[in-house]
């Protein structure tokens, strides 16, 4: 027995299983379709999809606009699967809940991720559309004390205490970087420092000047968890 906001691997293991023998394809790119991208992954070619209500365990996403699909298929000639919505803390999921898929993905053999979301920018120098790497974050809820990675630890997943100092791959930043300057957008291109709070309200005044005076330079409600 456990606590059922607890999830042990047997249940991420089910659902992996399940996927797999749903599908040909083996993923090693993941990618989270945040708002205004789900149109992402209708350009997947060679296409397995299928409906969160379809998949054992996994969560409904209740969002306006999330088509709360998974898609896998093939872009650019790379083997991919795309979550067409998320989940969110704000719609009565547990975190555990709210991650479940990425650990999923880890099942199915991803090794890149992929997350992409809306957020607010307090940057200065940042303009409406402009698109941000990310090269670190702040984790509100985290520093609080809600965090997915509490209860006992699954050593199949990681440590114990994982390190945040390197979560975004230099490697990965530098290719997309270089990809857009290619592309002749470069300008609308910036890294930042990204925060997660939990929502679903959007922050007052007086807690986006706290963020932008802690140095983050764009804000939302998702991503993080």
């Amino acid at each position: 027995m456990h606590n059922k906001d607890q999830i042990c691997h047997e249940d991420y293991q089910k659902t992996a299983d399940w996927l797999l023998s749903h599908t040909q394809h083996r993923p090693k790119v993941a990618i989270i379709c945040g708002s205004g991208l789900g149109m992402l992954a209708d350009a997947l070619e060679c296409q397995d999809s299928f409906k969160y209500s379809d998949i054992p365990g996994f969560p409904q996403s209740t969002v306006k606009g999330h088509a709360g699909r998974l898609v896998f298929g093939e872009l650019k000639g790379k083997s991919c699967v795309c979550m067409q919505g998320r989940f969110h803390m704000y719609e009565g999921h547990s975190l555990s809940k709210v991650t479940f898929p990425v650990r999923v993905f880890k099942l199915l053999g991803v090794d890149t991720l992929v997350v992409t979301n809306a957020a607010g920018s307090l940057a200065d120098s940042y303009n409406c559309g402009d698109i941000m790497i990310i090269r670190d974050h702040i984790n509100f809820p985290g520093l609080a004390g809600l965090n997915p990675l509490n209860g006992p630890n699954d050593d199949m997943f990681g440590p114990r205490f994982p390190p945040m100092s390197g979560v975004y791959d230099k490697s990965l930043r530098k290719m997309a970087l270089d990809i857009c300057k290619s592309m002749g957008v470069s300008q609308y291109v910036q890294e930042g420092v990204y925060c997660m709070v939990g929502g679903p309200n959007f922050e007052s005044i007086a807690e986006a000047r706290l963020l932008h005076r802690l140095g983050v330079d764009a804000v939302g409600k998702s991503l993080k968890v």
